[in-house]
């Protein structure tokens, strides 16, 4: 055991470096106070706030709240600090929504103070004065919370004001001040120094008989000692303690801060000496805020004496590199550093200590000699690992060109390579700026500094500021900047191509001074260039040059046929099929062209070229392309299916017609089935043997699996032979075939059941979820058996032949090694799976086993391998769970209380659903227990599992012991858990001991149901079984009670399954049952999708009136089947009055106006009022496009409905419509809605005939992303996105349009596209974006394909962001 736990101790060293990110909770104190209390919801302040109705604007409010709430939070919580941009970013949230809430004010207001350390406090002032003022303008109601966080924002500040100016503001707006109020003021008297206004309003308070806290005094020490009087300060404490009030730390912060500010180091000294000896010692935090005072104070001199006394452990981090961060903001960047560098005394390996200090270092402008310097510190003292490059990355990202060159020239001279892409922020920001000098300037230091710029560089950045690569060339010749390369001609190629100026492409390719080329660099722009070209002539002499000059057939099998047989498939395979059937006499032409100047291709080419021609139905094409080759196309055929029998005493009638000589085929097929079923194989094969002349296929068929069953493999296979031979065209159903596969791997004739398994896959048997799960059986019960090359073998044919996969079947790869206990080879079948599948599979019984067994080694090796591919946090949360299960308590404490690690509650809700689910209370007791210190850990979670296993087993006893539990805690228990307790208590006659809180139907989530019918009612819901959880529900009516959560949770499960007439069967049950049930807004909305389905419309009507006069809001998808519904029919009376009913909350709901304004205008057109629907939607057009964030803008539902339904001449007339607002007022989102409209209908030459007439709907660029974002939603759309890029190549960003097309494909499952798509990428130099990358790399792994490229290491989440702010760059 000794060896084990050395291996979890291992596995905890690698934690600190998860340090930054994974901070334990640290204890609070009262000077971060405002940390903590910032974002607690504001309390009732004194007196009575009028309250407000509940309604879709509170309701709206409240989750906004909690939105930015969350937000800021977790910033705080993790770091100690809020950015300004995430600030700024909630704010604007906030503002859009038109009407702030009270809390939402507070919570900005609060977050302006020292929670900004990276801004400077003049600014902090500024930006809270701002926001005061917009929540004011857009309505809050302030009240004197509002101002004491103001207040407090002030004092944090150091801002000046005039305290009775700020009390008059208060009483002119009518709110009273209170304790807090006259406490900050007094705090502001005394940061002047007037002491005498502090008394009077001390005096005040006193006569208010208002209590003097701590921190009144503290504020008096200050007072005293700014206005001169530094005995007075020192006294302060006696006299608060002749007041009954203990000095805390406020106190003593006040105290130190007054001297730091006189510099009087030895009062300080022994100020600390003396807390130490009376308070054993004084808080780090505090400490730190003695030594701003002193570096502001202009007396760094005694920092180190105060910086000695801080003890830096891990917990600490967040709070020194705020003080670092407020330091550089200040512009101490030399005292920072000196506080940087006490984290030394942390070994966190690889983990780059100072990259916040650079950062902010350069944001402040700090001058280059001393970040240099700072840099080669951090390097030698090994708190970073590449910190000129660091910095060289944050001044690009800043925009800082002058630092960025100071940094790549010490990158030089330190041997850093410098490459290319290191120019690209620089350009970029110079063109926007439309400063070309700022361009040369760039490409004369990239020279200067040897570096050689690449095609990209030149092609996507430089050349982007000329007309054509000919003016680049000659702008960059006279600015001195035209350094000859091959990366300047490949850009000059691709850029010339890509712009579809092929005379040009043709005329440098010729030149003897175009220098050898590898094809493969300008590939795909030739292809862009041929596609935007119908001259075949310019195509054949390009194509020539490329086949019979040398220079440009580098490729490693250096023949001239292999490289432009890769470009023509290429070119054909970037063509839709729409635009190769446009271009085939083009096409011709070509290839014709290209047999007379002796061009040939590869055969492996030529089939490809032909298999695509092929899919594009050109087949008369096929001919002309044979001309580059020769080689026969294969063909294959597909093959049919069969069918089934029946019952009982059918002998003699069978007989009787043999005598009679009657046909006996029917009564002998029924016969055999009828033995079937009665299992009476003897019998069954004795009638075949003794008819088997009339025998049918169906008789054979249930006979064969009759023989399965009776495991008589022989006869099973001799029938399947004889009358089901593999080369025959009929097949078997899919139950026989399992059957058979069974059966034969039970009696280890593995080679038959593989051979079932291939025949299954070339006769198409049909594959459902219930085949996948019998292979799972086959295999699961073959690695019980501990047969190892059977699962492997079974299992690689069943995936190879695609038959199925999913991450059960994988499973038994793993379970047959443990059940012959060869953990070895457990664990290499776990990393293999993983390898081939992407899937992890019974770890945590590979874990459970290796710990049981003691073997170290191959747990540490498991360790290692989780670590690596998921985390070190995962890694230790398995062995965490794994020392649970085998009762190994100790040991599970030691990994779980790891400096850093953070609750999991996925993790930890799966441990505790499986102790429950198993009945194993001790292990659940024992992970409720060892998590009490867990960093945010929802302890109230943790205790309701704990109380969902005692209501399960009914244990009342065990409940009030965990009752106990929670208040030994001092927990506060959520309504939830708190019913849930009464209700286990109550059902056992026990008293409760509290007041059960009246629990509302939002906060029950999943209080544990009573009765083992109502449990499985809930899992079958869960499961989409509704319709049997609804006859449960019918038969247990009268016996057992039904909780409200089962009604709703059952109603809402049928119907999303469509089961409106079972679901108002429920509802009406419920209503009987339970006083005052209503359905929530939820199961509301649901009831109206069932209701629309059904065509019930003046019932959906009415439930939506019940939900919106309830003041609850309806789901927008609800609101949205009802419009498109009745717009449909045509029903424009019902249409006026749901938009009456929705006035006020469809910007709340989520409903674009253009929605209503396209139902109506379709409504009309169904009604044969085209002209009306026109006088309708034209003048909303013209004025939506005033204001564009509440007016009609879109057309795009209209336009599809009318192209749907084959209005041909409405679709012509709105179309008309949208040309003239286009053209008229210069409104192209119409337009462009029809462009796409087109571009969705596969009409190709329409949309390009449109495109052509009003070029400017390509700058709709916000219109195209979230056409292809939805298009990328919804499989086969591929073919929309395919055509965007036909059309409009230019005025697409590629990174975007390729990352929605990858996700078309990965929809479709189409991996040969995907494979081609990530090729073309590469050969355009385009470069994919991590989400797009990580997504495929988990495609590629589920396909069984080998991912071609480093998989980015972050999570999903983390490139879902950076994918966000990626969209947001392209509009």
């Amino acid at each position: 055991m000794a060896a084990l736990l050395s291996s979890a101790g291992r596995l905890r060293a690698l934690c600190p470096r998860l340090l930054p990110l994974l901070r334990p909770p640290a204890p609070a104190s009262r000077n971060t106070v405002h940390q903590i209390r910032f974002l607690t919801v504001a309390p009732q302040q004194e007196g009575s706030v009028k309250e407000e109705p509940v309604s879709d604007v509170q309701t709206r409010r409240t989750w906004q709240f909690d939105w930015a709430f969350n937000k800021l939070d977790n910033s705080v919580r993790k770091t100690g600090r809020i950015p300004k941009n995430l600030l700024l970013k909630v704010f604007d949230e906030i503002c859009k929504t038109g009407s702030p809430g009270s809390n939402q004010t507070l919570l900005l207001l609060r977050s302006c103070g020292a929670l900004l350390p990276e801004v400077l406090s003049p600014e902090r002032t500024e930006l809270a004065h701002v926001i005061w003022d917009k929540m004011k303008e857009l309505g809050a109601v302030y009240d004197t919370s509002h101002y004491n966080a103001l207040l407090k924002v002030y004092l944090q500040n150091e801002h000046k004001f005039s305290p009775t100016e700020f009390l008059a503001r208060m009483e002119e707006a009518n709110v009273q001040p209170n304790r807090v109020t006259y406490q900050r003021l007094i705090a502001a008297y005394c940061n002047e120094g007037d002491i005498e206004g502090a008394s009077e309003i001390l005096g005040f308070m006193k006569n208010k008989d208002l209590p003097i806290t701590e921190a009144v005094f503290s504020s008096l020490v200050k007072g005293h000692a700014r206005s001169g009087d530094i005995k007075s300060a020192e006294n302060i404490l006696s006299v608060m303690r002749m007041a009954g009030v203990e000095p805390g730390p406020d106190t003593y912060l006040s105290l130190l801060n007054v001297y730091a500010e006189k510099g009087d180091a030895d009062s300080m000294k022994k100020t600390l000496e003396q807390i130490e000896k009376t308070e054993g010692y004084l808080m780090d935090r505090v400490l730190m805020q003695v030594i701003f005072s002193l570096a502001k104070a202009g007396y760094p001199q005694y920092i180190e004496d105060v910086k000695e006394r801080i003890r830096f452990e891990k917990d600490l981090i967040p709070d020194a590199m705020n003080l670092c961060l407020t330091l550089i903001t200040h512009g101490f960047e030399d005292i920072s550093f000196h506080i940087l560098k006490s984290f030394t005394n942390f070994s966190r390996d690889n983990v780059d200590q100072g990259s916040f200090f650079l950062q902010h270092c350069v944001n402040r402008d700090t001058p280059v000699n001393k970040l240099k310097q700072f840099c080669k510190e951090l390097q030698e003292a090994k708190m970073h690992s590449a910190p000129l490059p660091f910095v060289l990355r944050c001044a690009l990202e800043a925009n800082k060109a002058a630092l960025a060159f100071d940094f790549m020239k010490m990158m030089k001279k330190e041997g850093l390579p410098l490459r290319p892409h290191y120019s690209w922020p620089l350009v970029v920001g110079f063109q926007k700026e439309n400063n070309l000098k700022g361009i040369f300037e760039v490409l004369k230091v990239m020279h200067d500094l040897g570096v050689e710029l690449d095609a990209d560089t030149y092609a996507d950045y430089v050349f982007k500021s000329f007309a054509d690569s000919e003016t680049a060339r000659a702008q960059l010749k006279k600015n001195g900047c035209l350094f000859e390369s091959v990366g300047l001609s490949v850009a000059e190629i691709r850029y010339e191509a890509a712009n579809g100026r092929l005379n040009n492409v043709l005329s440098l390719l010729t030149s003897a001074s175009t220098p050898r080329i590898d094809i493969r660099q300008i590939r795909s722009s030739l292809v862009l260039g041929f596609r935007s070209s119908d001259d075949v002539q310019l195509w054949s002499k390009i194509t020539e040059v490329l086949y019979k000059d040398e220079r440009y057939c580098l490729m490693p099998a250096a023949e001239p046929t292999e490289a432009v047989g890769y470009f023509l498939y290429h070119l054909i395979d970037s063509m839709s099929d729409s635009e190769v059937q446009a271009k085939e006499e083009r096409l011709r032409q070509y290839f014709h062209q290209l047999k007379k100047m002796n061009i040939v291709i590869p055969t492996t080419h030529y089939s490809g070229i032909c298999r695509l021609l092929d899919s594009s139905q050109v087949p008369e094409l096929i001919k002309d392309a044979r001309l580059l080759s020769h080689k026969k196309i294969l063909s294959t055929d597909n093959i049919p299916e069969t069918a089934k029998p029946d019952v009982s005493a059918l002998e003699k009638k069978l007989e009787k017609q043999k005598a009679e000589n009657q046909p006996i085929t029917d009564v002998l097929k029924q016969l055999i089935h009828a033995l079937c079923e009665e299992e009476n194989m003897q019998k069954a094969l004795e009638v075949k043997a003794k008819y088997e002349p009339d025998m049918v296929v169906g008789g054979y068929a249930a006979l064969i699996n009759l023989c399965c069953r009776h495991d008589n493999v022989e006869e099973a296979m001799n029938l399947k032979e004889k009358v089901f031979p593999k080369n025959s065209p009929v097949a078997l159903d899919t139950q026989k075939y399992i059957a058979l596969v069974e059966v034969l791997g039970k009696h280890g004739r593995l080679e038959d059941a593989i051979n079932i398994l291939t025949e299954m896959k070339e006769k198409d048997v049909s594959i459902s979820y219930r085949t996948v799960a019998s292979f799972f059986r086959i295999l699961n019960a073959a690695a019980m058996r501990g047969e190892v090359e059977t699962v492997n073998r079974l299992h690689e044919t069943i995936v190879n032949l695609g038959l199925a996969e999913t991450a059960a079947l994988h499973s038994p790869l793993i379970t047959v090694h443990l059940e012959k206990d060869d953990m070895p080879a457990a664990l290499e079948a776990l990393i293999n799976c993983y390898k081939k599948y992407g899937k992890v599979l019974q770890l945590h019984n590979i874990y459970c086993r290796l710990i049981e067994k003691g073997d170290s080694d191959l747990l540490q090796k498991v360790s290692d391998f989780i670590s690596r591919e998921y985390g070190d946090m995962m890694a230790l949360y398995d062995l965490f769970f794994a020392f649970l299960q085998t009762g190994k308590y100790k040991e599970a404490r030691k990994v779980i209380e790891t400096p850093g690690l953070r609750a999991h509650s996925g993790r930890l809700q799966w441990f505790a659903k499986r102790c429950i689910s198993n009945n194993q209370m001790e292990v659940l007791e024992q992970l409720v227990e060892l998590t009490q210190n867990l960093f945010e850990c929802d302890r109230n979670q943790m205790y309701c599992y704990l109380l969902q296993l005692c209501d399960n087993n009914n244990d009342w006893k065990k409940a009030e012991a965990v009752w106990t539990k929670i208040q030994e805690e001092n927990l506060v228990p959520r309504a939830k858990t708190l019913t849930l307790l009464a209700q286990i208590l109550e059902k056992n006659g026990q008293v409760v001991p509290f007041e059960v809180p009246k629990v509302g139907r939002k906060d029950t989530e999943s209080i544990t149901l009573s009765g083992e019918e109502e449990r499985e009612i809930m899992m079958l819901c869960r499961k989409n079984n509704a319709k049997e959880a609804y006859s449960i529900f019918l038969k247990m009516r009268g016996k057992n009670e039904v909780h409200c959560d089962s009604y709703f949770t059952l109603i809402k499960a049928l119907l999303a399954q469509d089961c409106l007439e079972e679901a108002i069967k429920v509802k009406r049950i419920a209503e009987t049952h339970i006083k005052g049930f209503t359905l929530n807004s939820a199961a509301s909305s649901l009831l109206i999708i069932s209701q629309v389905r059904r065509d019930y419309l003046k019932d959906a009507m009415a439930v939506l009136k019940g939900i919106l006069d309830s003041g609850s809001l309806p789901s927008r998808s609800a609101v949205v089947a009802l419009i498109q519904s009745l717009a449909e029919k045509g029903d424009l009376k019902n249409l006026q009055a749901l938009k009456n009913m929705l006035e006020h909350t469809t910007k709340t709901v989520g409903i674009p106006a253009s929605l209503m304004a396209n139902a109506i205008a379709l409504a009309h057109t169904k009604n044969n009022g085209l002209d009306a629907a026109m006088e309708y939607l034209e003048p909303l057009l013209i004025s939506g496009a005033q204001s564009p964030d509440q007016g009609v803008q879109s057309i795009s539902y209209l336009l599809r409905k009318v192209s749907e339904e084959g209005l041909e001449p409405a679709l012509e007339k709105f179309g008309v419509m949208a040309e003239r607002l286009a053209s008229q007022y210069g409104i192209y989102r119409p337009v462009t809605d029809l462009f796409l409209q087109y571009v969705s209908a596969d009409r190709v030459e329409d949309a390009r005939s449109l495109v052509q007439r009003c070029g400017a709907l390509v700058e709709e660029k916000r219109t195209f992303i979230n056409f292809m974002a939805k298009s990328a939603s919804r499989p086969g759309q591929a073919k929309a996105i395919e055509t965007l890029l036909e059309l409009i190549p230019k005025h697409l960003d590629p990174e975007i349009a390729y990352f929605y097309l990858m996700k078309c494909y990965e929809l479709d499952g189409d991996v040969a596209s995907v494979k081609a798509l990530y090729e073309k990428t590469k050969e355009k130099k385009i470069q994919l974006h991590e989400l797009s990358l990580k997504s495929l790399a988990a495609f590629l792994k589920k396909a069984g394909e080998p991912v071609p490229f480093t998989e980015p290491p972050e999570t999903f989440k983390v490139y879902v962001e950076k994918w966000k702010k990626r969209k947001l760059e392209a509009l």
